[in-house]
C-alpha cells in the first residue's frame, strides 16, 4: 500500500508539472493575434531592428559631410588704426580656390556617402541572416517541444501498459518502477525543451524590437528547405553582391577621389584683396588699394599625400583581387556545406525516421503480447526520440547553412 501511494505521488507531481507547461503554452498561443511568417519577420527586422536603425544614422553624418564639402571659403574684412600715416584703413580679402578643389571635395564626400550606404547594407544582410536563424530556431524549438510532448505521451502509454500487466500478474513490479523512472525523466526533458522554446522566442523578439514578454505565433514549416541555383551561378552572383567586395571596391573609389583632391592641392589658391586707406595728411584723405597673392609651391607640393594615396590604391587593388578568390572559395564551401545538410535531412526524413518509428511500433506490439521485455521497448523508444531530435537538429542546421550561404553571397537566394 505504501509503495502504491509513493507511485501515485510521483505520477501526480509529473502531471502537475506537465499541466503547468501546457497552460503556459495555451495562454501564450493567443498573446499574438496575427501569425508571423518568415517574410514578415525579415521585413520587420529591416524596419524595426534597433541596431540597424542606429547604423542608418551614419547616413546623416555622410550627408553632413557633403554639405561641408560644398562650402566656399569665407572672405575676410579688416580695419586698421595707427599713429603713422595713413591713420586708418579698411580691406576686404577674398580667397579664390583654383584647380576645381571644391568639386573634388564634393566628389570625395559623395563617394564616402556611398561607402556608408554599403556598410549599412552589409549590416542589413547580417540582420537578415540573424533573423532567419532566430525564426527557424524558434520553429525548431517549437518542434522539439512538440516532439518532447509526443515522447511524454508515448512513455505515459508504456507506463500504463506496464501497470496493467503488473496488475494482471504478468510482470514484476520492477517493470512498473522502470517505467515510472523513464516517465519522470521524459517529463523533465519536456519542461526543459519548453523553456528553450521560450528563450528562442525572446531572441527573435529582440531582433524585431518587440516586447520580450510577447509570445510569438509563428507561421512556417521547418521542413521547407530552400532550393538554390547551381554553384557557378551562385559564385557569379557573389562576385557582384558580396559585402566585402563591395566595400573594398567602394574604398578604391574613395581613394581615387582622394588622390584627385591631393593633386589639385598642388595648384596654389589666389588671394584677392581690395580696400582703402584714410587720413594721411598732407598726401591724401583717402585712397583705394588692392592686392593679389598666391603661395609658391616650391618646397611643399603635397608629395607625401599623393604618394600615400597611390600606395593605398595599389594595396586596395591587390586586396580586391585576393578577396575575389577568397569569396569564391567561401561561397563554394558554404554551398557544399548546405548541400550536405540537405542530403542529411532527406535521408532522415525519407528513411531513418520512418523506419525507426516502425521499429518502435513493432517493439510496443511485442511487449504488449508478452514477447519482449520492458527494457527492450524503452530502449527502442529512446532511440526513436534521439532520431527525431537528430532530424529536427538537421533541419535547423540546413536552414542555418542556407542563411550563412545567403550572407556570403550578399543577396537573397529564395
Amino acid at each position: 500500500m505504501a509503495r502504491h501511494s509513493s507511485d501515485s505521488a510521483i505520477l501526480g507531481r509529473v502531471a502537475i508539472r506537465v499541466s503547468i507547461v501546457l497552460f503556459w503554452f495555451w495562454s501564450g498561443a493567443f498573446a499574438q493575434s496575427t501569425p508571423l511568417d518568415l517574410r514578415g519577420a525579415l521585413d520587420a527586422a529591416q524596419t524595426a531592428n534597433l541596431e540597424l536603425r542606429a547604423a542608418r544614422q551614419n547616413r546623416a553624418l555622410a550627408i553632413a559631410g557633403i554639405t561641408t564639402a560644398r562650402q566656399l571659403p569665407n572672405p575676410t574684412i579688416s580695419f586698421t588704426a595707427a599713429r603713422d600715416t595713413p591713420h586708418e584703413g579698411v580691406s576686404f580679402d577674398l580667397p579664390v580656390e583654383l584647380g576645381n578643389k571644391r568639386g573634388k571635395r564634393l566628389a570625395l564626400a559623395k563617394e564616402e556617402q556611398k561607402a556608408t550606404d554599403i556598410d549599412i547594407a552589409a549590416l542589413g544582410r547580417e540582420i537578415r541572416r540573424r533573423t532567419r536563424e532566430a525564426f527557424y530556431q524558434s520553429l525548431s524549438a517549437a518542434k522539439q517541444t512538440e516532439q518532447a510532448k509526443t515522447a511524454l505521451d508515448l512513455t505515459t502509454r508504456i507506463h500504463d501498459m506496464a501497470q496493467q500487466r503488473f496488475e494482471a500478474g504478468d510482470v514484476a513490479q520492477l517493470e512498473v518502477l522502470q517505467a515510472e523512472v523513464e516517465l519522470a525523466k521524459v517529463a523533465a526533458d519536456y519542461e526543459t525543451t519548453a523553456q528553450a522554446q521560450r528563450a528562442a522566442e525572446v531572441g527573435l523578439s529582440a531582433l524585431l524590437n518587440r516586447n520580450l514578454e510577447e509570445h510569438l505565433l509563428l507561421q512556417g514549416e521547418l521542413e521547407n528547405v530552400p532550393k538554390v541555383a547551381p554553384l557557378n551561378s551562385v559564385i557569379d552572383q557573389a562576385l557582384l553582391t558580396n559585402s566585402d567586395l563591395l566595400k573594398t571596391s567602394q574604398d578604391l573609389n574613395v581613394e581615387e577621389r582622394q588622390l584627385e583632391l591631393a593633386k589639385s592641392q598642388r595648384i596654389p589658391n589666389l588671394g584677392l584683396s581690395a580696400g582703402a586707406d584714410f587720413n594721411s595728411p598732407p598726401d591724401f584723405r583717402y585712397g583705394a588699394k588692392g592686392g593679389l597673392s598666391a603661395t609658391l609651391p616650391i618646397f611643399y607640393r603635397d608629395q607625401g599625400e599623393i604618394a600615400l594615396s597611390k600606395a593605398r590604391l595599389e594595396l586596395l587593388r591587390l586586396t580586391l583581387a585576393s578577396q575575389r578568390t577568397a569569396v569564391s572559395a567561401e561561397v563554394a564551401a558554404a554551398y557544399y556545406d548546405y548541400q550536405a545538410k540537405v542530403h542529411q535531412v532527406e535521408q532522415y526524413g525519407s528513411r531513418v525516421v520512418p523506419n525507426t518509428l516502425r521499429l518502435e511500433q513493432m517493439a510496443e506490439d511485442s511487449y504488449r503480447s508478452g514477447k519482449s521485455s520492458l527494457l527492450t521497448l524503452l530502449d527502442t523508444q529512446r532511440r526513436l526520440n534521439e532520431v527525431r531530435k537528430t532530424y529536427l537538429d538537421a533541419l535547423f542546421s540546413a536552414q542555418t547553412a542556407f542563411a550563412m550561404l545567403e550572407e556570403a553571397v550578399g543577396a537573397p537566394l529564395d
